[in-house]
């Protein structure tokens, strides 16, 4: 599970999980990212995602597996 957080600063990736903020957690495989980009993350984290923060989640988006191949394999859903 990877962590977004939503800061006064923006919204960002949290790889540690310690970042103050709202959080939300998305599964390392692309389809949870298709998913939570599609309005669910934003929601979660209410707020509205910036084209740049989108940009950012996109292309870290493009680095996950496409399907069963993440550790997050055996859950069919995003967690938010």
């Amino acid at each position: 599970m990877i962590r977004i957080v939503r800061t006064v600063e923006g919204v960002q990736m949290d790889m540690t999980g310690k970042l103050a903020g709202r959080g939300a957690y998305l599964h390392d495989r692309r389809e949870c990212w298709e998913r939570g980009l599609k309005g669910v993350l934003a929601h979660a984290l209410k707020t509205t995602l910036k084209n740049e923060e989108r940009t950012m989640l996109e292309e870290f988006m493009s680095t996950l597996p496409q399907d069963a191949e993440g550790a997050g394999a055996a859950d069919n859903h995003v967690t938010v």
